[in-house]
Parts: C-alpha cells; structure tokens; sequence
C-alpha cells in the first residue's frame, strides 16, 4: 500500500504540466515517460482546469503540449456537456481538441450532437457531417442531418448549415442554415420563424428576433411579409424597472399593397398603433421617496390604433383576432389604508366600427373616495361612505361631470340566540350632473342639476343547518322590505324625470345620461339552499329570488330569479340561471351550462338567451341567443384532440369554430388544427366582417421549441370554400 501510494505521489508531481491558464494533471493504472513523452494505460483519468477526461490510454508529449487520448473517450466540462469518441487529440499549449468520432451532449438541454470529427480551438467547435437531436441516440423520433456545424461553448449558440429535418428517418424540411441557443438563460438570437400561404393573402414568412442585452428588458422583433397583401413589422418591448414594478410596449405597423388595398375595399392602406401596459405595487413611495402607511398601486394598460387590422395583422393565429367591437384603455391609481381609500380612474374607449372616435363618451377621468366600514355600540351600528366623480367627455355633441355620493347607515343585532337577524338600514343618496359640450342636431334641454334622496331598508334573515350520516343541508331564508323617503330635484333630473323613466325611452338620445333609479316601496323575499357531503364539498346549491312591489305605478310582482348549481357526478356539473317576467310572460333572461371533466374528457357546452323587451329596429335586435361549446380528450399521454362551436342564432351566424389533435412525445408535438373565425374590418363604407379559414401545422422539436408555441406553417383556405 505504502508503495502504491509513494508512485501516487511520484507521478503526480512528475505529469503536472503549467502553461499560463493552469495545469494538466494525469492518472492511470500504469504509465511510462521516455523523452518527455509519457504513456498512460489502463484507468486514465486527465485533469485541465474544468475538463475531466477519461479514456484506455493517454500518450502525453511534455514538448509540444499535445495529448492523445485512444478509446472509449468520455470528456466533461463542468456540468454543462460532455463529449464521447475513440480517438482525441488535445494542444494544452493552444488550446486546439480533436475527437473522432465525435459526441457531444448539453446536459441541461439534452440536445446531442454526433458527428465524423469534431475539432475545437479554445471555446469554438467545428463539427463535421453530423447529426443533432433532443430525442434518445438509440432510437431518435426527429434528427437534423447537417454538414457541417459550429458552437461556442461560451454563449452557447449553435450554428447549423444544410440542415436536413428527418422524422423517423422521413426526411421533412430542408434549410441552409439554422441558428440556435443551447443556453436556456435568456439571450440574443434568432427565433422559430412561421410560414403560412393563402390564396388571397399569398405566402407568409414571420422571422422573429430577440434581443436581451441586459437582464432587465427584452425587445422582440416581429418583421413579416404577406407577398399579395403587404409588408410590415411589430415589436414587444418588456422591462422591469423595480421589485415592485414592470412594462411592456407593443408597436406595429403594416403596409397594404395597392391591388390588395383596392380590391378589398378597405379603409386604410397602413395599419399602426401601440399597447403599452405598466404595473407598480408601490407607486407613490417609489416616485416620491415618501413612506406612507398605506399601500399605493399604479395600472396602466394604454392601446391605440388607426383600425381593427392594426390587431389582426399582428399574428398569424386568427384565435389573436378582434371579436369585440371597442378597445379600451386604462389608468387606475390608488392609495389605501385602513380607513380610507382614494382611486382615479381614466378610461379611454375606442370604437373600432368607425372611422372617427370624436362622438364616443371617454371616462377622463373618475374620483373615487370611500370611507370604509366605521362601527359603533358593540359593532350594532355601522356606516360608510362612498363618493365618485365621473368625467364623461367627448369632442362631439354633450358632456357630462357627474357625482355620487352614497351614505349608507345600518343598525343590526340578533334576536333568539341568533336565530333570528334584524337590520335597519338609512341610505342617503345624491347625484349631481354639469354639463357641456354643443349638439350639431339639438334632442334637448341640458341643465345642470341634482337629485338627493334617501330610502329605507329593514331586512330579517335566519339560516338553519342539518348534518345527515352523509351529506349536511343548509337552508337560509330572508326577506328586506325597502321604501323610500324625501326626494329632491332640480334641473335635468326634473326636466325629463318622467320622460326617461319609462323602458322604452332609455336609449333615447336626451337619456343617456340618466343614470337614475326610481326607489318604491317593494319587499325582496330570498329562499337559498346548499347542499354538503361528508368532505365538505358542494353537491347543490339553489336560490330562488322574487321581489313584490306595493307602487301602484308598476307591476306589482318583479322579475322571478332561480339560480342553480347542480354537481350531479364527481365529474358532471349543470348550473342554470333564469329570471322570469311576468307582465311579459316570457323570460328575460336564461343562461345554460352543462360540463364534464373525466376520463380524459373535457367537455362544456353553454347557451345564453336575452331579451330586453325594448322595440326591435332597423339596427337593434332585443334579443341575444349565443351558443358556446368545446370539448378535449386526451386519449393518453401522446394523444389529445380538440374542438370548438360558437354560434350566434339570433344572427344566425357561426362566430368561430375548430377543430384539431395533438400528438405529444419527450422531444417533440406535431399538431393540426381546422379553425374558422370571424373578424370585424372596416372599409369605406362601414364597419362589416370577414370569415376566415386556417389549416395550421405545429411541429415543435423539443428542446429547440417550446411547446404552446405559434404554429409552425398556416395555409388560409379560400374565402369560397365551406366551413363546418
């Protein structure tokens, strides 16, 4: 032992060679040294800064610095790659490494590369006719045939040329080059590019760049061209400017071609606008450098654009596309304590069927004040206060500034050993409206006023419960009886107080700004349910609402509301909600759901119907019927399939539908989807839509991909061919 150990020791300090970086360091099992060359066999271990090698045999030649390494070579630098061969040869002076055949794996990404030879100088490779892939080396699902490649195992990048895609040995996709990071920190590059063809549009190509020079923002660039429609870019600007704070910025802009331009009779010729979203946690201490007690907040969610293209355009996902018909934008800043909260609130909103937004009413901006909940003789008598002022604008026609001021004050207590509740409960209600602004055509009188009134509420609810062997049943039954006292008037409220009370005249023009409810005396009976099994968990749940008035001036049974939440199985849930009109007999609304979730199926279908009982026009339909559904199935942990339906039918419209599968492995998705949408555009005559059908492809070879990822290639069909 003691003899093992001193040739240990000899042979450690003899093959220690020292260049200016550091030192090479040999062991084996038996080694020879002749000329300052030294032959190592057996277990032979090197040793060079962050590099492990080991292999059979090692020939090290102390004069020119090189090692060569012979069979079953395995090499690793730190915890980043290891390289396999059978033969390697090593400059420690410069820094030069041979290995044929060469095998290279990234540990944290599980990309491996195996090729003829592979040579490195310093950190750069150069690799030669080889085979890349994240998939097991035995039995590969995906492999890109290349030849030649090099990398940098400083940053990490991956340069490919002539890459071949083969899948299961089919070859798919040819490119001459491909650029890609192993490193998953983020970093500057090139991203996954789409393609897409359409008979209309022509051939789409997205090339995506990122750049991230510093560890508290990215920028991505999005240029894209549609070769029969146009040309244009978008770019996405993220930060985080503080621990409690970040933004981001999307830009666009788009260029329509002139015979794509005229034939489709559009509005615009450029599409362009901005999204900028910002959020701080702690606005009012950061900017000022104050410390208040409370907590102060900043939202900003900012978007403007020439038209609705601007949005479309910005992908080649139609699921991205607009559906609504307004964009809003937003600033809320608040400062909240204990007592006390103060918000202000702008909104901005953006009609995108018009062409011109000087007529829509802007909230610019609303003052939000509110005392929160004060209490008094053992918490029996409580209050709160509540006022808002809300500025709504526009640059054509009237204006308003209106403001509220809600006093709410409540007596409680409990009677019975609380079984039963009694309140008392004050509200003191005042509105005030200022004008301006000038018509072109005149629809009224504008004077400034007030309304104040105060009514009155006595509620009396009790809640009783029962636990079964299985199950427990809970029963809550109340019922308030609501009046009202003083009431005055001045100005606009008593100018058309009868006139814009009546349903039929609400979207009259001089109503607009009506915001007024008239306080009788009418009692509201609420009869609630639950349901609970042994876990605790809600089986049913129910509630029954109906509200009788005692005016003489309206109907005296209000609308009848059920509402219901039925969990039928572990898996089946139905849950209805209806109000029911009795002067009408008809119901004024109805909403239907119904989903399953088990066996891998996902399943939800839902229909909502809407009457507001007002006359039907030319341009406005009382009624709403609108059918959703979809359902997933995921047949295991490969296979997923997918769809869904939505359908207008009072409009007798298809909103959307799709309908695809997914196909999931360790390194890689393909998937194919159907999908159909319909889209607002505005042209010169007006606000109309457009009916779009996609094939997209997804292909994502992991972990050069992600998966959730755009999809790869699109194909848009032509606008003649029939839908689901």
């Amino acid at each position: 032992m003691l003899k093992l150990l001193t040739i240990f020791l000899i042979l450690t300090s003899i093959l220690c060679a020292t260049d200016k970086e550091g030192k090479v360091e040999i062991y084996a099992t038996s080694m020879e040294s002749k000329d300052n060359v030294v032959t190592a066999s057996g277990e032979v271990t090197v040793v060079y800064k962050d590099y492990f090698l080991s292999a059979k045999k090692a020939i090290y030649d102390k004069n020119s610095g090189e090692l060569e390494l012979f069979d079953n070579i395995r090499a690793t630098q730190g915890k980043s790659y290891k390289l396999l061969g059978d033969y390697a040869k090593l400059n420690i002076a410069k820094k030069e490494r041979v290995f044929k055949p060469f095998f290279m794996l990234e540990k944290e990404s599980n990309v491996w590369i195996s090729a003829d030879e592979g040579c490195a100088l310093d950190k750069d490779f150069d690799i030669q006719s080889g085979v890349l892939s994240g998939c097991n080396p035995n039995d590969p699902l995906w492999k890109i045939h290349f030849s030649s490649s090099t990398y940098n195992s400083e940053d990490m990048w991956l340069n490919i040329y002539n890459a071949r895609i083969f899948i299961y040995d089919i070859p798919v996709f040819y490119t001459p080059y491909i650029g890609y990071s192993l490193d998953t920190r983020r970093r500057t590059g090139l991203l996954v590019p789409t393609y897409g063809i359409s008979s209309d549009e022509g051939f789409y190509y997205e090339q995506p760049i990122y750049i991230a020079e510093q560890n508290w923002w990215d920028l991505e660039l999005r240029p894209q061209v549609r070769s029969n429609r146009g040309y244009g870019a978008y770019s996405t600007f993220r930060f985080v400017d503080s621990k409690i704070s970040n933004g981001e910025l999307k830009t666009g802009y788009f260029k329509e071609n002139d015979s794509y331009f005229e034939s489709k009779n559009l509005e615009n010729n450029t599409h362009y606008g901005f999204n900028f979203s910002y959020d701080n946690r702690d606005v009012i201490d950061q900017w000022f450098g104050t410390n208040l007690e409370g907590q102060s907040g900043l939202y900003m969610n900012l978007n403007n654009m020439n038209d609705v293209d601007y949005i479309n355009l910005s992908t080649s996902s139609t699921t991205n596309n607009v559906t609504s018909t307004q964009v809003t934008s937003k600033i809320n800043l608040f400062y909240n304590t204990d007592s006390n909260y103060f918000g202000s609130y702008f909104k901005y909103y953006k009609d995108l069927t018009v062409s011109n937004n000087e007529e829509t009413i802007q909230e610019l901006p609303t003052l939000h004040y509110h005392r929160y909940l004060e209490t008094f003789f053992d918490d029996h008598l409580l209050y709160n206060i509540d006022v808002q002022s809300n500025n709504m604008y526009r640059e054509v026609g009237k204006y308003v500034t209106q403001t509220d001021a809600t006093i709410p004050v409540t007596l409680h207590s409990s009677l019975f050993d609380e079984y039963l509740n009694l309140s008392y409960q004050s509200n003191l209600y005042a509105q005030y409206s200022k004008f301006g602004g000038k018509e072109e055509v005149s629809s009224g009188e504008y004077n400034n006023g007030y309304i104040a009134k105060n009514y009155h509420v006595l509620s009396a609810s009790t809640q009783l419960s029962r636990a079964f062997e299985d199950y427990t049943h809970v029963v809550d039954f109340s019922s308030t009886y609501t009046f009202a006292g003083e009431e005055s008037r001045s100005g606009y409220y008593e100018d058309y107080e009868n006139y814009c009370s009546q349903t039929e005249n609400k979207n009259e023009t001089i109503c607009e700004f009506y915001e007024v409810s008239k306080i009788g005396e009418e009692q509201k009976f609420n009869f609630t349910q639950y349901l609970y099994d042994s876990n605790g968990a809600e089986i049913f749940y129910n509630k029954l609402a109906q509200t009788v008035s005692y005016e003489s001036s309206v109907d005296t049974l209000g609308e009848l509301e059920n509402e219901l939440n039925y969990h039928i199985t572990k898996g089946i849930n139905f849950y209805n909600n209806m109000f029911y009109n009795y002067n009408k007999n008809k119901f004024s609304k109805i909403s239907n759901q119904l989903t399953f979730n088990g066996s891998g199926l996902n399943i939800s279908f839902s229909h909502l119907y809407k009457d507001t009982f007002l006359e039907k026009t030319a341009t406005y339909t009382p009624y709403t019927s609108y059918i959703t559904s979809s359902a997933s199935y995921t047949y295991n942990r490969h296979y997923s399939y997918n769809m869904t339906y939505n359908y207008d039918v009072e409009s007798s419209l298809k909103k959307s539908a799709s309908v695809g599968f997914l196909y999931k492995k360790r390194c890689w998705d393909f998937g194919l989807k159907y999908l159909e949408n319909r889209r607002p555009t505005l042209t010169t005559t007006g606000s109309t839509s457009s009916y779009d059908r996609y094939i997209y492809f997804t292909v994502n070879l992991k972990p050069l991909m992600t998966s959730g990822s755009d999809p790869l290639f699109e194909y848009k069909l032509p606008e003649a061919t029939q839908g689901l």
